[in-house]
């Protein structure tokens, strides 16, 4: 049960990060490149890698606070199916360079961001 609690807590703070750093992100600029959500997302694998080297590695952190920050947390803070909905509707626009560098970069920046994560941690 207390495993639930702290997944539910993470995730409810996640979501309300996502939703307000996504919104002030998308204020700065007109584009209908969704910068809102690729930032969030990128943010959220660097800490998601980040948050798993210390664990991992470091062992600094217990599983209940590893769990917090990774399924709770980043779970919640970052989101796929926004990065769905707005891959398609770059697509539904026909905004096709958009939606390349959308997609490609997500997936490849992503990666890298959790793994520059971890080794972050490890090197601390």
């Amino acid at each position: 049960m207390k495993e639930l609690i702290v997944v539910f807590i993470g995730s409810g703070l996640g979501g309300l990060s996502r939703f307000a750093l996504g919104r002030w992100v998308d204020n700065w600029h007109t584009q209908p490149f969704p910068f809102g959500t690729f930032v969030v997302n990128l943010l959220a694998c660097f800490l998601f890698g980040f948050i798993v080297g210390l664990a991992d590695t470091k062992q600094i952190l217990p599983p209940t606070a590893k769990l917090f920050m990774t399924v709770g947390f980043c779970g919640g803070f970052s989101t796929f199916s926004s990065f769905s909905s707005e891959a398609l509707s770059l697509f539904q626009s026909n905004y096709n360079f958009a939606l390349l560098l959308y997609v490609v970069g997500s997936v490849v920046l992503c990666i890298t961001a959790t793994f520059g994560g971890m080794l972050l941690a490890e090197r601390m």
